[in-house]
């Protein structure tokens, strides 16, 4: 059974809605255009405007080609683009606010274009805090496209921007120097084999880089580092961790990364027995983040101050688990066909406290589980509103879309 969280918005009326656009069937129009056809079948009909309500009112989940919905171009699928189109359907209108070249029915999701939504500059989350993450800024900026190069590069703590042109390869973890930004210079800057190791280290930037293939994590955070910000990223088929944070390591944010074709996806916090070094630490924010059919730990926590929000989860066996006492806020996310949105406790780990508020749950096989409370977080944010978290993260997170 189908299971949604109810949604607190001011939309207009269902039955408005329907009675408004039941007003246009009685008419019929033709487009040479895929803006406004959502179910791709080669023309802008009633049934398009249809879906796009139904999805507006939470009765779809969104299984259509979404890039043709947003026909005023705002970065939002509401009412207003169901009503455009079905304007359109009836001729009222001859053209779509938004349209400027006809949008391809299937759109590659991991090319940038003129569909990526507007995203918030800069750093927020917990990496805003504890003075700032600003990585290299101000320091010199070099170029590599190989493994020794980089290795020297990120090197030691003197600012330094490290731009990565191409693919590099390696094997192992790559210790990683404080003060660095680490930057892919193209849409395929890759390093493929490796990971990066970032211990006891401080003010690093990692952005627009596809991890690939690596034989141990392919980003290590531990050891009371702090002030990391990782961004823009591709992670796929590692060995172990694609972003693991532990051992009293905090003032992270995890922002707009694409991760697919992995296991264990994100470890937060090293083990049940390490309270002393984790208690107190370990404040991490993962937000606008495409959990792409990886199967656990999106997070999985222990002890830490944890911010959710505004990810989207597809098909993972389960999705954010609180433990060991940890204080975790989801909001804003939308799970699709997830086995457990949310769980608190998990395996031999004792139950953390966990609070859910604005998710969308669509075909997800068991409710969110939660407990207590979580203490407040110290920094400002802007929360989009989870019925569109699909198309946002879908044309925005992963290397390439910065």
């Amino acid at each position: 059974m189908k299971k949604r969280k109810e949604q607190k918005f001011n939309p207009v009326p269902a039955f408005f809605i329907y009675v408004v656009l039941f007003l246009f069937i009685s008419v019929s129009g033709y487009a040479q255009t895929v803006l406004g056809d959502v179910n791709t079948n080669g023309t802008i009909d009633i049934v398009d405007a249809l879906l796009i309500a139904q999805f507006y009112v939470s009765l779809n989940p969104g299984n259509f080609n979404q890039a043709a919905a947003d026909v005023n171009a705002d970065y939002n699928i509401d009412i207003v683009d169901a009503l455009l189109v079905a304007q359109y359907y009836v001729g009222l209108i001859d053209e779509f606010p938004g349209q400027v070249t006809p949008v391809p029915t299937d759109p590659p999701q991991d090319t940038p274009g003129p569909t990526n939504p507007p995203q918030q500059p800069g750093v927020i989350g917990f990496a805003s805090q504890n003075g700032g993450t600003t990585g290299g800024s101000d320091g010199t900026t070099v170029t590599v496209s190989n493994y020794s190069d980089l290795e020297s590069a990120v090197s030691g703590s003197e600012r330094r921007i490290v731009r990565i042109s191409g693919t590099i390869t390696g094997s192992g973890m790559m210790k990683t120097g404080s003060n660095k930004s680490i930057i892919g210079s193209g849409s395929s800057s890759t390093i493929s084999g490796f990971g990066l190791n970032i211990s006891g280290q401080n003010n690093i930037i990692i952005q627009n880089i596809t991890f690939t293939n690596a034989d141990d994590d392919s980003i290590n955070v531990q050891e009371y580092s702090t002030n990391i910000w990782i961004d823009h990223c591709s992670f796929t088929n590692g060995y172990d961790g694609l972003v693991d944070i532990k051992r009293g390591s905090s003032y992270i944010t995890v922002s707009w990364n694409h991760f697919y074709n992995h296991g264990k996806t994100c470890l937060l916090g090293h083990s049940d027995d390490n309270t002393g070094q984790d208690t107190g630490n370990l404040k991490v924010t993962y937000h606008h983040n495409f959990f792409d059919n990886t199967d656990t730990r999106h997070p999985r926590i222990r002890f830490g101050h944890v911010h959710v929000l505004n990810n989207y989860y597809i098909g993972n066996e389960y999705g954010v688990a609180s433990t060991m006492n940890a204080d975790v806020l989801v909001e804003g996310n939308y799970f699709s066909g997830v086995d457990d949105p949310t769980l608190v406790g998990y395996g031999s780990s004792g139950p953390g406290d966990l609070v859910e508020r604005n998710n969308i749950y669509d075909n997800c096989g068991n409710s969110p589980q939660t407990q207590g409370s979580v203490p407040s977080f110290p920094y400002s944010y802007s929360l989009d509103n989870a019925s569109s978290i699909p198309s946002i993260v879908r044309n925005g997170a992963g290397a390439g879309k910065i």
